[in-house]
């Protein structure tokens, strides 16, 4: 994977040995990048003017096995800068509704098999340690990566007695939070693009403290691992209406699992008594409903009035 310069930098190094029409599409991509991400190689063709041959021809001009990985390249350079507005047309553009739900879980798949393929197993039992060792364990996570970082906080809560999640309702509240971390302590950060400057100072922050950061992110090139000491990567692409949190998730399901191994005896007590306090007080009795209960369906002569 490149970085965001990647492309131009290949379009300006092989302009001069482009043809007329490869000019012509190597201006249009330098003016228009945003809008080009959106296009087929025919759609681009149209559009510029030119054959989708002689687009074809550009892309592997530049070093590319064929179009799917220029445009691949193309969309890694403006995913931090897409708005809703984008992805939408992006989604819009490419599927029809009654695609739509094999689309995206086909996509979803395919960014959990992706993260598979390339997951640094190392890092990741790296982390397992570090998490396991702090003294005390910060989250963040913000905007659409704040569920994750609370689903990590639920089960992390379960195994140590330790973990803090960080609230953001403001800059100044997180560090306020943040104010004893020191060596001893990790903080976990979760952004994916379009990045968070907020939760990238909190980690400026926590590294200036000398804390122990992870990241879980998209890419070695995102800014979140300007300050951290362990990276955990999964994919997600910027290409839809809502960001796709599903290989995150799958992520920090098998963090959480590695966790509960490391840590079997505390897990277990833990729990034991968690289910002692869900009994004595009822937790899930008075406020949960079994629906396969046959007495609850039984009482209702008109299994369509339940």
């Amino acid at each position: 994977m490149e970085n965001s310069n990647g492309l131009l930098s290949r379009v300006n190094r092989n302009f001069s040995s482009l043809s007329k029409g490869q000019k012509k599409i190597a201006t249009y991509i330098i003016d228009n990048y945003d809008k080009a991400v959106f296009l087929t190689a025919s759609k681009l063709g149209k559009v510029i003017g030119v054959s989708e041959s002689t687009v074809v021809r550009f892309a592997t001009q530049l070093g590319y096995k064929g179009y799917p990985q220029f445009q691949k390249a193309l969309e890694e350079m403006v995913k931090n800068k897409l708005n809703s507005i984008q992805r939408m047309e992006v989604t819009y553009g490419r599927i029809t509704q009654s695609e739509i739900v094999d689309s995206v879980l086909h996509s979803d798949s395919e960014k959990i098999k992706h993260t598979i393929d390339n997951i640094d197993r190392k890092a990741f039992n790296t982390a397992v340690d570090i998490i396991s060792n702090a003294k005390k364990i910060y989250i963040i996570g913000i905007r659409s990566c704040s569920p994750l970082a609370e689903f990590l906080n639920f089960y992390l809560n379960l195994i140590f007695d330790n973990v803090v999640l960080l609230k953001t309702s403001s800059p100044s509240e997180i560090f306020e939070q943040m104010i004893r971390i020191n060596e001893e302590d990790v903080i976990i950060g979760i952004s994916f693009p379009r990045y968070s400057m907020r939760t990238l100072k909190a980690l400026e922050f926590a590294n200036n403290r000398r804390a122990k950061v992870i990241t879980l992110t998209d890419s070695v090139y995102s800014p979140m691992n300007l300050y951290s000491s362990c990276n955990l990567l999964a994919k997600s692409d910027m290409v839809g209406i809502v960001d796709s949190l599903v290989a995150p998730l799958s992520l920090i399901n098998a963090l959480i699992v590695a966790l509960c191994m490391k840590k079997q005896d505390e897990v277990v007590e833990n729990l034991e008594n968690l289910e002692k306090i869900w009994e004595e007080y009822q937790v899930y009795e008075s406020d949960e409903i079994d629906y396969f209960d046959p007495s609850f369906v039984n009482q209702y002569k008109n299994p369509e009035e339940i």
